[in-house]
């Protein structure tokens, strides 16, 4: 079966400062070092999204819980913007995601913009109050069933970049604070992921 890019997005959730998720160390970061992290739906499970395709639950957890790792590790990047190739590109780089986890089958993430020429921009996106929204870039196949596309169990998300479109309702970020089938994951990456779906 042919793998494809797989790009999806959501909206940030706008206006106000949302839920506090921020840890004390990030708060000290945001008074001292005017650090920005925002925060939002990620992706959703099992819900048709505006690019009528379907993540299955089962697929989605699998995904998040290989995500947390590179979260953890601090190589969770994503792009502003939404290339079309799989690769997540250093010179494009805008963000680091930070934490990601379910709510129910709501995919909620947080991330921290970085001080790097693409976070500049968003920094002045966000502090100009512009909607923006995060989308999810993977590789995998579909198939088609009853007019909409299902991901199958092949997926393999690569990254969460921030978009203006978003394909998920209610994808938007909100500011928690302020002042063709190459393979991007390495042999642990693999085993990671392999040693996750023994566990299942």
């Amino acid at each position: 079966m042919e793998k494809y890019v797989l790009r999806e997005y959501y909206e940030l959730c706008d206006g106000g400062v949302c839920q506090d998720f921020l840890t004390e160390n990030e708060k000290r970061m945001v008074r001292e070092q005017k650090a920005v992290f925002l925060s939002g739906v990620f992706q959703r499970a099992n819900a048709l999204n505006g690019n009528k395709r379907k993540y299955p639950r089962e697929v989605l957890e699998r995904e998040v819980e290989n995500y947390k790792k590179l979260c953890r590790e601090r190589r969770a990047l994503g792009e502003l913007d939404h290339p079309e190739d799989s690769v997540v590109n250093l010179k494009n780089v805008s963000h680091l995601v930070i934490d990601i986890w379910f709510e129910g089958d709501v995919v909620m993430g947080k991330l921290q913009v970085l001080d790097t020429p693409s976070g500049e921009i968003l920094k002045s996106l966000v502090r100009s109050q512009v909607t923006i929204g995060v989308s999810s870039r993977g590789l995998g196949s579909v198939r088609e069933e009853m007019g909409n596309s299902i991901v199958e169990e092949d997926f393999q998300l690569i990254c969460f970049d921030i978009v203006q479109e978003p394909s998920t309702v209610n994808a938007f970020m909100k500011v928690v604070a302020e002042n063709k089938n190459p393979s991007i994951f390495n042999k642990a990456d693999k085993l990671n992921r392999m040693l996750n779906d023994i566990l299942r």
